[in-house]
């Protein structure tokens, strides 16, 4: 991957001074003689013959800014730090390659895991040991930083042969292939995992039982999913409460939209306060879906609300979007979102306020830290009559945190997480009659293309004039979403080129046959000690599970086999992972479903405006995945389920197709939607 390589400090300020994300510029101060990763800093390492700290965070990180305060602003411990080792930064968002790999080896050494990630590494980048947060001083049960400093320098000089061993068994765990017996992935397995997942969900609080929470938007599409499928119609409350309750709970920002990482109770109610790009995305695609399902005014406007913040605080870059918000603000955590009774009535006088306070449970004595998180657990949506008496003075307060410093934002341009968003907004558009939705969505997308677009190819990260590539799979998989989403909102088949223009560059670049599965990193990516190939998701889906997501809808919409085929080996080369994690492989059990159901809706009409009405239906039934294709019936391939298919005595038709079989021509809006029931 190309990376800058700046050259030495100068005027108080660390080589992370030439770089461009913000994670790091906020390092270029430190008195830690930080590198950005490249050639350049193993190179420092091997001519000093010192180990390398391999430091990895991101901008919206709580314990990252703890660690960053605590010890790399410690000008003593930066002075042991230099003395001892060459000193990497990475930023997690936008070499996410280089965090998998390490964070990878972290768990092969039994840790948890978790950011700040703190590794040891060869000169050559083999990791031998690691953590994640260590305190400057021993406490919470972990040595302090400086001790552990210490301990690793006198292992990596005195102890050679320990540390060979461990940076052998390391590899040897990073490169090992995946080995399990032949499993066939069908519909039982799918049944299994999600009856599994659902006995683990919380029936009170709603998502997976105790704490922290964490949205899982995968989980709960499987779980969505596997209603339709099934007619289990548990499954789908299940993830309706668990909406309702986060859409309630305090990891919801009441007054600015937009939904926080996750939350540190059982409850929702005190959530970590950053705001990710990618969690907001996969709500807004699940909070549509529930809305069309039982018509919950609250969902909507969630999805209003959201979509507002994301026009109000996320723009970057002309258009596309920014990574994210950070949970700090003047040094402490979530005090921009927090509030006192004494500041509302400031604000609104006292009768307005007391009626705020009493709508979001806003006390004395607060639930965080003597001050209160607005949140509705206790009561739930609003009725229209109370949303219509709290909205006004939402809108005051918001105008009055406008005036507090705000927490920092990360404004790095990625191409996945962007990705993740244009489709939701194309989808939320379409189903919610908001061309100005779809229009934001086409904004980003065409923002993404001269960003990163490189030919055929995609970068990764963009900020600044300057941008890394190669691009992730993940970059690839979540983008060709987005285009077959706009295809989908808007009828326009250039998004359709553009897909499968990415897919052959994934296929070129990304394919791995001996592992039968997609690398994260690109066969070009020449500064990394092994490329991963997982389908393990983290808080999105993974690169393989994003693959066959896309190569699925390929095979659908264009009957060409070769996607099918494709698809089917890389789900056979997971199987016996899946058997084994259901829930780290939510998302690609996901794209299974959308394998095995094989259903896509095909109207033929001979123009678009005659199409509408039936293509209106599809667009607003609660199913995920749905592939929708509108044509005048000459421009289907010969291998195309729907290939001959006509208009009806020169009316439109819908052919719902399932396989290689489609139904016989519909031609009432009412009989589709029996139909795709």
């Amino acid at each position: 991957m190309q990376r800058h390589e700046a050259s030495g400090a100068a005027g108080g300020r660390n080589r992370l001074a030439e770089e461009t994300s913000p994670y790091l510029l906020q390092h270029a101060g430190n008195p830690v003689d930080w590198w950005p990763w490249g050639a350049a800093a193993f190179a420092e390492a091997r001519a000093r013959n010192v180990p390398v700290l391999l430091s990895v965070g991101y901008a919206a990180c709580h314990w990252c800014h703890v660690m960053a305060h605590e010890s790399f602003e410690n000008p003593a411990i930066a002075a042991v730090m230099n003395r001892l080792f060459v000193n990497i930064k990475v930023d997690r968002e936008e070499r996410p390659d280089v965090d998998q790999i390490y964070m990878a080896a972290l768990h092969a050494l039994g840790e948890q895991g978790g950011w700040p990630l703190t590794m040891f590494l060869t000169p050559d980048g083999a990791p031998f040991w690691g953590g994640t947060y260590f305190p400057p001083e021993p406490r919470y049960g972990r040595p302090g930083f400086v001790q552990m400093l210490e301990a690793v320098a006198e292992t990596f000089h005195n102890k050679g042969e320990a540390v060979a061993q461990n940076t052998g068994a390391l590899l040897a765990v990073l490169r090992q292939r995946r080995r399990g017996d032949p499993v066939a992935l069908d519909a039982g397995v799918l049944d299994q995992a999600s009856e599994r997942l659902f006995t683990v969900m919380d029936p009170r609080n709603g998502g997976l039982q105790g704490a922290p929470k964490f949205p899982n938007a995968s989980v709960m599409e499987l779980l969505w999913r596997a209603a339709r499928r099934t007619g289990r119609s548990d499954y789908r409350a299940i993830v309706v409460s668990s909406l309702e309750r986060i859409s309630n709970g305090g990891i919801y920002d009441h007054l600015g939209g937009g939904y926080a990482r996750y939350a540190v109770d059982h409850r929702w109610l005190v959530p970590h306060f950053e705001k990710m790009l990618y969690d907001n995305a996969q709500l807004v695609s699940l909070l549509t879906l529930a809305f069309i399902a039982i018509g919950e005014d609250g969902f909507r406007r969630r999805i209003e609300e959201t979509i507002g913040w994301l026009v109000r605080e996320m723009i970057a870059e002309d258009g596309a979007f920014a990574a994210s918000l950070d949970a700090d603000s003047e040094g402490e955590e979530g005090k921009f979102y927090v509030w006192t009774p004494a500041e509302i009535a400031e604000v609104l006088g006292d009768d307005d306020a007391a009626l705020l306070c009493a709508a979001y449970d806003v006390t004395e004595g607060g639930n965080f830290e003597g001050r209160s998180i607005l949140n509705r657990l206790a009561t739930g949506f609003p009725s229209a009559a109370e949303e219509a008496a709290l909205a006004p003075l939402r809108a005051r307060l918001l105008a009055a945190r406008a005036e507090r410093v705000p927490p920092g934002r990360d404004d790095k341009v990625l191409a996945d997480w962007n990705g993740l968003m244009i489709a939701a907004l194309a989808e939320a558009g379409a189903a919610l009659d908001r061309p100005d939705w779809i229009a934001l969505a086409e904004r980003a997308f065409g923002r993404i293309v001269a960003l990163l677009g490189r030919g055929d190819r995609l970068g990764h990260a963009a900020r600044a004039g300057r941008s890394t590539f190669p691009g992730l799979s993940t970059d690839y998989g979540a983008m060709i979403r987005a285009a077959l989403a706009l295809r989908q909102a808007t009828g326009d088949e250039s998004y359709l080129t553009k897909a499968t223009a990415w897919m052959a560059a994934l296929e070129a670049h990304h394919w791995v046959e001996a592992e039968g599965s997609y690398a994260l990193a690109a066969d070009d990516a020449d500064d990394l000690i092994v490329r991963m190939a997982t389908a393990v998701d983290e808080a999105t889906p993974s690169g393989n599970a994003l693959a066959a997501d896309a190569l699925v809808r390929l095979w659908l919409i264009t009957g060409d086999d070769a996607y099918r085929a494709r698809v089917d080996q890389l789900f056979a080369g997971f199987a016996s992972e899946v058997m084994g994690n259901a829930f780290g492989h939510a998302a690609l059990m996901n794209a299974l479903d959308g394998r095995l159901a094989a259903e896509q809706i095909v109207v033929v009409a001979p123009t678009h405006e005659a199409a509408a009405p039936l293509a209106d239906v599809v667009r607003h039934v609660p199913f995920p995945g749905r592939v929708l294709t509108v044509t005048d019936g000459r421009d289907l391939p010969e291998g195309h389920p729907a290939a001959g298919k006509t208009t009806v005595e020169g009316r439109a038709a819908a052919y719902v197709c399932r396989g290689a079989t489609c139904s016989l021509p519909i031609l009432d809006a009412e009989e589709l939607i029996e139909a795709l029931r």
